[in-house]
């Protein structure tokens, strides 16, 4: 049978390769227009390309900031890319004074200078035992800034500059840093798992 997922317009993402891979696993998508669909999803995807106050002001201009946070608390259906795990939290360095979604205490912080920012490409991915969904592997990051640590989260990091979060997962929530959708092999099976364990 099809599984539905709400997709929320961040105005920031690459709808088009999100709405493709989920369309390549069978999976039928419609956008949110509003935060009805979002509280009312089984599955629901939080993509994000861009910078954190862009993201948060265009889920914000939408109504559907605190729909995902309520979400995410709840431990409902979510899977968050790239922006949109950073969004999760309370701040950025990225973007000093817009307020994040809070449904994880922390601060996104930049890369330091001594590494290449942004990093751009395929990173290994090491998840911790108990990971339910998160698997070891290589995926595809595009990120300036990353979180240090999501309390109350199982993690899995990667390594640029020192170790980061490179995804999380709580409940039937999983917010990735990277982008699963460009991750080839790796992403397709993590996606594909997410809509099966949701």
């Amino acid at each position: 049978m099809a599984r539905e997922v709400v997709v929320l317009p961040t105005g920031t993402a690459n709808l088009a390769s999100v709405l493709a891979a989920f369309s390549r696993l069978g999976a039928t998508t419609r956008i949110a227009a509003d935060a009805t669909p979002v509280c009312e999803a089984e599955r629901v995807v939080l993509p994000g390309v861009g910078t954190f106050g862009a993201a948060l002001a265009g889920l914000r201009a939408a109504g559907l900031a605190e729909a995902i946070a309520g979400r995410v608390r709840a431990g409902a259906a979510t899977l968050a890319m790239c922006v949109g795990l950073q969004a999760l939290f309370e701040e950025s360095d990225e973007s000093p004074g817009v307020k994040g979604i809070s449904a994880i205490p922390g601060r996104d912080r930049r890369f330091p200078d001594s590494v290449r920012v942004p990093q751009f490409g395929w990173n290994r991915v090491q998840p911790a035992p108990d990971c339910r969904f998160l698997a070891p592997g290589y995926a595809y990051f595009a990120n300036s800034y990353r979180v240090l640590e999501a309390p109350g989260c199982r993690t899995a990091t990667a390594d640029h500059g020192g170790r980061f979060v490179a995804a999380l997962e709580r409940d039937h929530v999983v917010a990735c840093q990277f982008h699963p959708e460009l991750s080839g092999a790796y992403g397709h099976a993590l996606i594909g798992r997410w809509l099966e364990g949701a």
